[in-house]
C-alpha cells in the first residue's frame, strides 16, 4: 500500500492528532531523565508506548537526539524501530534538503527498508527547487514511503519568502504546491492519495498563502497546534475541506504532562480532534 493511503487510513481509524517526540533539555529535566542518549532514549520510548494504539503517527525530531551525537542516533534508530513495531506511522522530522546526489543519500537513509534509521516519511526542504527531491520522491514511492515538503510552514519569519510571487505570478508556497501535486497525479491511481504530502501550518492563512486544496489529496503535516497556539477548534477554521487530511501536531502540550501523565494527555488530546473534526 502507498504511504499516502496508509496516511488515510491510519487518520481514519485514529484521527487528526499526531505526536511529536521533541526531548528538549527542560522536558528531559521535568521528566527526571539524564542530558544524555540514554535520556533521549528512554524519553522516546516512553513516549511511544503511550501513543501506541491511541494515535495515527508519531513525528519524532531528529535534532533532539542528534545533539548527543552517535549515541543520540542510536537513541533514535531504537526509538524509531520500536514505533514501527508498535504499529504507529513514524515521520522524521528532519528537514532534509540539497543537491540531488546529496538528497539521494538521506532518501537512502531515511526510506531504505532495513536502514538503522528507517521511518516511514520524512518532512523535506524544497527551496533548493523542488527538482532536486525527485531521487527522494521516486525512492520513497518504491519503498511505499511518503514526504511532507514544507510548503506553508508556521514560524512567522517564512512568511517574506514563501509568500513572495514567482516570475509567474503564483506565491512560492503555491508553486511547491503545484510541482509536488503534479508529481502525485503521475503517480497516484484515481481515488487515491498522493504520497507526497505537505508541511501547512495550523496558523496560515491560506488565501494569503496563495494555496487551496490539493489535487489530487495529500496528508498534510500541521505544525502550530499546541503550545504555539492553535487547537482542535482550529482545525476546521485553517483547513476546511482538507481537515480530515491533516496530521495536528502536538509535542511540548502533551509531553509536558510528564512520563505519568503523557498517556493520559494524549488520550484527551486525540478525543478532542476527532471530536472537532466530527463536528467542527
Amino acid at each position: 500500500m502507498s504511504f499516502g493511503e496508509r496516511a488515510r487510513a491510519a487518520l481514519a481509524a485514529h484521527g487528526p492528532l499526531c505526536v511529536g517526540i521533541d526531548p528538549h533539555a527542560a522536558l528531559l529535566d521535568a521528566w527526571s531523565l539524564p542530558q544524555s542518549g540514554e535520556g533521549v532514549r528512554e524519553f522516546g520510548l516512553r513516549t511511544v508506548d503511550a501513543a501506541a494504539g491511541r494515535v495515527a503517527a508519531v513525528k519524532p525530531q531528529v535534532s533532539f537526539f542528534e545533539r548527543f551525537g552517535s549515541a543520540g542516533y542510536v537513541a533514535l534508530e531504537e526509538v524509531l524501530a520500536a514505533a514501527r513495531a508498535a504499529d504507529l506511522l513514524v515521520i522524521a522530522d528532519a528537514k532534509r534538503g540539497d543537491i540531488d546526489t546529496t538528497m539521494d543519500a538521506y532518501a537512502a537513509a531515511w526510506f531504505t527498508p532495513g536502514s538503522p534509521l528507517e521511518a516511514d516519511a520524512l518532512t523535506v526542504n524544497p527551496f533548493l527547487g523542488v527538482g532536486v527531491l525527485d531521487g527522494a520522491f521516486a525512492l520513497a514511492s518504491r519503498h511505499g514511503k511518503g514526504t511532507f515538503v514544507l510548503a506553508a510552514t508556521s514560524n512567522p519569519e517564512a512568511a517574506a519568502i514563501q509568500r513572495a510571487r514567482t516570475a509567474q505570478g503564483p506565491t512560492v508556497s503555491a508553486s511547491v504546491v503545484a510541482d509536488v501535486s503534479a508529481r502525485n497525479t503521475a503517480d497516484t491511481a484515481d481515488g487515491e492519495w498522493g504520497s507526497h504530502g505537505f508541511v501547512v501550518g495550523a496558523t496560515v492563512d491560506w488565501a494569503d498563502a496563495g494555496i487551496a486544496a490539493f489535487t489530487p489529496p495529500a496528508p498534510i503535516l500541521g505544525p502550530g497546534f499546541g503550545t504555539q497556539g492553535a487547537g482542535p477548534a482550529d482545525l476546521r477554521t485553517r483547513y476546511g475541506q482538507a481537515a480530515p487530511q491533516v496530521f495536528a501536531s502536538e509535542s511540548r502540550s502533551i509531553l509536558k504532562a510528564g512520563a505519568t501523565g503523557i498517556a493520559d494527555a494524549i488520550v484527551g488530546a486525540a478525543e478532542a480532534y476527532r471530536e472537532a473534526l466530527r463536528h467542527g
